[in-house]
């Protein structure tokens, strides 16, 4: 009976250390158990956090010194989230179609010039 508590235990232990960690709600302890976390960099994300919650990855990495796309991909990799989202690639910024301005009428396009041959002595 015994081993069987001391069995169910470590199981609940390791699925517990498997579980994210959201850096909304982390204390540095729980911050400091994700590698990559250091002393330093926990502090950091609980003092940007005491300003306000961060709202996503981009505002995380805005606030927070240190980490950009490679650290945020490894800290989503080892369990740090940000409002339950892990980091996902950068969404590329969207393309908006430039306005084109019809050419004033009577106005012909001015066509480069023609260049003239050297005479040849």
């Amino acid at each position: 009976m015994m081993k069987k508590i001391v069995a169910i235990a470590a199981m609940l232990f390791a699925v517990g250390s498997w579980a994210a960690v959201d850096a909304n709600k982390a204390t540095e302890a729980e911050l400091l158990g994700i590698k990559g976390v250091g002393p330093a960099m926990s502090k950091r994300i609980t003092d940007a956090r005491k300003e306000a919650p961060f709202k996503d990855w981009a505002d995380f990495m805005g606030r927070v010194k240190g980490v950009k796309d490679k650290a945020a991909t490894q800290l989503s990799a080892e369990g740090l989230t940000i409002d339950g989202q892990g980091f996902g690639a950068p969404a590329a910024p969207a393309v908006t179609a430039a306005k084109v301005e019809p050419k004033a009428a009577g106005k012909a396009a001015a066509a480069p010039a023609p260049v003239k041959a050297a005479a040849k002595p």
